[in-house]
């Protein structure tokens, strides 16, 4: 296929959503969820469905753990091997979410062939193959549908040691809340769907989001990390709300200190941000005080695609996760500290 061709189509003109802003709100999420019948006993399952974590894990009995995880959305940009790429590192997350390594993924894939043909199918596997690649693992197999829609994404299997496995609900009383992204993805690729985000932005929300989280298989050898996840479709608030919630603490933020693109914020203030922002605020809003001005509220809660890890750990690991992100390339701030629970709001923002 020319380049002319491909440069023709707009794959986010093909989807009513975008990347993890496709996610199911959290609340009606709850309800989707909700089952009398639970899940069937097994001591070996370490990790279910239950935490709302990133991935599920199964103890081997050998003090290895298995983890398996899905995750696949709509495009949230328009070039296809970016799109593929984009997919697959989201997806591989949720393995260094829980302290883990990849070992291999299998692709999903829908794409409507009469609309966008199978040349730029191949472009987007061909992306989520280079992401795969890039993290030391292969793109082993996969499933693929014809579909109104075109979406990708992976299913992953990894592996961890059962002593290292970090969940989202292990935080602790005092821990220092740390984030290695910084958030706006889903301004800016909401001003790409609309057709507003400026040339010289374009590259802004990819670089961002093809940076993979491989520290956290390193973050799960530090018994001073208590709890760990990664901030997508349910933005910064939501996926604090779930590690709070289920750890029994209470946050505090500073809204000073939370890292943010720049060019997103001016984004914001021209009144583009995306839907899922507001559906995310629809389920938080009882839980968080302070989230103040129409612009703090869409920041905090806009949804994120392939975004940054949420780091609970003791204070004294400061210097070396800063250390270690920084050997990766990348910056890690310091957004906030948590309490153990008390009443009132559960996350406050100053």
């Amino acid at each position: 296929m020319s380049e002319a061709k491909t440069t023709e189509v707009r794959l986010t003109e093909h989807s009513h959503g975008a990347g993890c802003g496709c996610k199911i709100a959290p609340a009606d999420l709850e309800k989707i969820l909700a089952s009398d019948l639970g899940t069937l006993p097994d001591p070996r399952l370490l990790v279910g469905y239950q935490s709302r974590d990133d991935a599920a894990v199964y103890d081997l009995g050998d003090g290895r753990a298995l983890i398996s995880t899905t995750d696949f959305f709509t495009p949230i940009v328009d070039d296809p091997f970016d799109f593929g790429r984009i997919a697959a590192t989201n997806a591989l997350s949720d393995v260094y979410a829980m302290g883990g390594r990849p070992l291999l993924a299998v692709a999903i894939l829908g794409w409507p062939l009469a609309k966008l043909g199978a040349e730029l199918a191949a472009l987007v596997v061909e992306g989520g193959r280079q992401a795969c690649h890039d993290c030391g693992i292969p793109l082993a197999g996969g499933h693929s549908i014809d579909a109104l829609e075109p979406f990708f994404g992976l299913a992953v299997t990894g592996e961890v040691k059962t002593a290292h496995v970090k969940r989202n609900d292990g935080a602790r009383g005092g821990d220092v809340l740390l984030l290695t992204k910084p958030l706006g993805v889903g301004v800016l690729s909401t001003a790409q769907k609309r057709g507003i985000l400026r040339p010289e932005h374009a590259h802004i929300a990819r670089d961002i989001m093809v940076r993979p989280n491989s520290i956290g298989t390193q973050l799960g050898e530090m018994p001073g990390v208590h709890a760990l996840t990664d901030v997508t479709g349910f933005g910064l608030l939501g996926h604090l709300a779930e590690m709070c919630q289920g750890s029994h603490v209470n946050a505090r933020l500073a809204y000073a200190d939370i890292p943010l693109i720049p060019e997103a914020l001016a984004y914001v203030k021209e009144g583009c941000y995306a839907d899922g922002a507001l559906r995310n605020w629809k389920s938080l809003a009882d839980k968080v005080e302070g989230a103040g001005t129409m612009e703090r509220m869409m920041i905090l809660n806009d949804p994120q695609t392939s975004g940054g890890l949420l780091i609970s750990c003791s204070k004294e690991l400061i210097p070396e996760i800063t250390a270690l992100v920084a050997s990766n390339g990348q910056h890690v701030d310091n957004i906030g500290i948590l309490h153990e629970h008390k009443k009132g709001a559960l996350i406050t923002v100053e």
